[in-house]
């Protein structure tokens, strides 16, 4: 089965490419079928993730599947949620590179939660990841996978790895900030991996793939 992913992003293809290798599924991006960007305009990860999917089926007329993912702050009332990537107001620097530009949002967004976060006791949050899967634009039995991955936020960051919170993610169970994990560490206990392999078992069960 050919399967969209609603993404150009290549880290997510590769990835999910890994994480769906059981299946006998060729995982293509929308960008490289010439189909641009959805709007991503609710409240929910799983609505945004649906709306993705069902933008790449209906332009491609392929299987898609998509994922909106983001952080939960218990104490914020689970913000900054599907605005996680771009919770700051922040304006680039005319010329500034795309990487650069990434990494002072990035800054920005951590700033701005510690900001909220000060004086609080409550640090616990969870990366959340929604996974939606169609056979078609108008598939009327969506796959919906969900994984959360809790940790606390800590004071201030470690750990060099990882982007975006992932300096002040701290995972209890594993004894270290996400960024300081080992990449195949992260990507075995991350919140995608827990939806992929929830997704796995319905792609096997509901689409009949093996």
């Amino acid at each position: 089965m050919r399967l969209v992913l609603a993404s150009n992003n290549a880290k997510k293809l590769a990835e999910l490419g890994q994480l769906f290798a059981p299946l006998a599924i060729e995982l293509v991006t929308q960008g490289s079928l010439g189909v641009a960007e959805a709007e991503e305009p609710h409240h929910t990860f799983i609505e945004n993730a649906l709306a993705k999917a069902r933008h790449a089926a209906a332009a491609t007329g392929l299987p898609a599947i998509a994922d909106d993912s983001g952080l939960c702050v218990d104490a914020l009332g689970g913000q900054p949620g599907v605005q996680s990537a771009v919770y700051a107001p922040y304006t680039p620097a005319p010329g500034l590179e795309r990487e650069a530009q990434r990494r002072a949002q990035d800054a920005a967004n951590n700033t701005l939660l510690l900001e909220g976060l000060a004086g609080r006791a409550d640090r616990r949050a969870s990366f959340v990841c929604a996974l939606v899967a169609l056979r078609s634009a108008a598939d009327p039995e969506p796959l919906v996978a969900f994984g959360r991955w809790h940790g606390e936020i800590l004071a201030a960051p470690q750990g060099e790895g990882g982007f975006g919170y992932d300096p002040l993610m701290f995972i209890p169970a594993l004894g270290a900030t996400v960024a300081a994990l080992p990449a195949a560490t992260k990507n075995a206990h991350s919140h995608r991996a827990i939806a992929a392999a929830q997704m796995l078992a319905l792609m096997r069960e509901a689409w009949h793939l093996r």
